[in-house]
């Protein structure tokens, strides 16, 4: 299990969605080591690696999006079936992996990454318009929810540096049964799962606010 490379963003006009002006979902693969910090609140922009940053802080950023992490071997799935070629990056994922199934990791578990970074599994990534404008594929929002297979933001608990090729280390599972493909099914498609995802404590607070409400609303 590894990093097969660290991906920054690149500002660039976002015309696909009403909101900000730029967006960063264009990520490529950058040498060298790359700075990991914990970020500010969501809304400042900031996101764990240094040199990359969100435009639309209403919904990116922060703790508990500080990281996102995308497997080499989904994104070579989504190509054949695509017809197209996807580089690392082009999920718009800071963190490449190999040999690890990223859907599969459990909500809170924790991976040492290199010598010194630690990060834990917060919650699955939701698709947004931008992400559907940017791969300009014809209803990709409903496609890729039901596939499931959504990738996982992180958040930072060790501060330090990350490269390509860096091993990945799982350090810890919590001792439940909530994965991230099951987290992003209940918040999407199969909402009688909702009350399932109360146990996994590493969900952001406001993922559990929301699941409550949604829960006590029936």
């Amino acid at each position: 299990m590894q990093v097969r490379s660290v991906n920054v963003g690149r500002p660039r006009p976002n015309p696909w969605k009403a909101g900000p002006e730029l967006t960063g979902i264009d990520k490529r693969p950058v040498e060298g080591p790359v700075a990991v910090v914990v970020p500010g609140a969501k809304g400042t922009g900031e996101v764990g690696l240094v040199g990359d940053r969100v435009y639309d802080v209403k919904h990116h950023g922060g703790v508990d999006q500080a990281v996102y992490a995308y497997a080499r071997e989904d994104l070579d799935r989504w190509a054949a079936e695509l017809g197209r070629t996807l580089g690392d990056g082009s999920f718009g994922e800071n963190l490449t992996t190999v040999g690890v199934d990223v859907n599969r990791a459990l909500i809170g578990e924790r991976w040492r990454i290199g010598s010194d970074v630690v990060l834990e599994i917060s919650c699955p990534r939701i698709p947004c318009g931008t992400f559907q404008g940017w791969l300009q594929e014809r209803g990709w929002i409903k496609r890729f929810t039901q596939a499931a297979v959504p990738g996982a933001y992180l958040r930072v608990i060790e501060p330090g540096e990350v490269r390509a090729t860096d091993p990945i280390e799982v350090l810890h599972r919590p001792d439940h049964q909530v994965t991230v493909e099951f987290a992003f099914r209940a918040l999407t498609i199969e909402p009688e799962l909702l009350p399932q995802l109360l146990v996994a404590d590493a969900l952001p607070a406001e993922d559990r606010a929301q699941i409550r409400r949604r829960v006590a609303a029936g």
